[in-house]
């Protein structure tokens, strides 16, 4: 009997290092889900801001409704139309990327200004193309939306049931930030999944994910720990790298949902 692979949680992930969104569907795009990293916070200097350097980002949430997109930190809330920007155009950096950005708007920008306390601007991206990633694996150039690196973020159930098994406190997959969740009974049995299709979206395996210290932020108090890192690099650890997850491409464009299954 064939292994059936189940769509158990989708989420996006609107503003780059804010809280994620959990989504009954979601539209696949060549960027990157529908609304999925096309903002994030820079500072007076265009660099953009992440829970790297200021784990609290993890406590501001945003929602999307009716055109507009609130974002709740503590006890403030702001909001702001996804469709509105100043139009002109800045030049920032995603990691090595050049990206093209607009600010959102200048009372947004004053607003996140006052709850981080120091100079910042939200920016979004636009257009198609306004942000390439260039895969030194495939030697092939990408487009994406503010993600740091692919569009797409898999993982299958068993790899974090796996680790909890051997954290002493357990984790949740929020740790990971992913797009896609399955259900899977091989621990990283996604790392070797090929070309596929969800629904009609049609997505390729590009390679593991390499993860970072943002793992160790628990995003629900915005507390970096030592853990899932430390356990990780035990038995998860290639060369210089650490993997959990693995990065896709879409291929076609559609809506996909919780509860379809993966068709290879």
């Amino acid at each position: 009997m064939s292994t059936s692979y189940i769509v158990k949680e989708l989420y996006i992930y609107p503003i780059k290092s804010l809280a994620g969104i959990s989504c009954k569907s979601a539209m696949a795009e060549e960027m990157g889900f529908e609304n999925d990293r096309r903002w994030m916070l820079v500072d007076e200097f265009n660099q953009f801001i992440t829970q790297r350097e200021y784990p609290f980002l993890s406590q501001f949430y945003p929602q999307i409704s009716d055109g507009k997109m609130t974002i709740t930190y503590l006890d403030k809330k702001h909001e702001f139309f996804i469709d509105e920007n100043l139009g002109a155009p800045i030049s920032s950096m995603v990691w090595d990327d050049k990206s093209e950005v607009v600010e959102v708007n200048k009372t947004t920008s004053e607003w996140f200004t006052t709850q981080i306390g120091f100079t910042c601007k939200l920016v979004k991206i636009i257009n198609i193309g306004d942000r390439k990633h260039t895969s030194s694996k495939l030697d092939t150039t990408f487009n994406v939306s503010l993600a740091d690196g692919y569009p797409y973020l898999l993982i299958g159930s068993e790899s974090l049931d796996n680790l909890n098994e051997k954290l002493q406190e357990k984790i949740t997959f929020l740790r990971f930030r992913p797009n896609i969740v399955i259900t899977t009974t091989v621990a990283h049995e996604e790392d070797n999944f090929e070309a596929f299709q969800i629904g009609n979206g049609k997505f390729k395996n590009i390679k593991p994910c390499g993860r970072c210290i943002m793992v160790n932020n628990d995003p629900s108090k915005g507390v970096v720990k030592k853990e899932p890192l430390k356990t990780l690099s035990k038995y998860r650890k290639i060369d210089n790298s650490v993997f959990f997850g693995t990065n896709l491409i879409c291929l076609e464009n559609a809506v996909i949902n919780v509860g379809d299954t993966m068709v290879f």
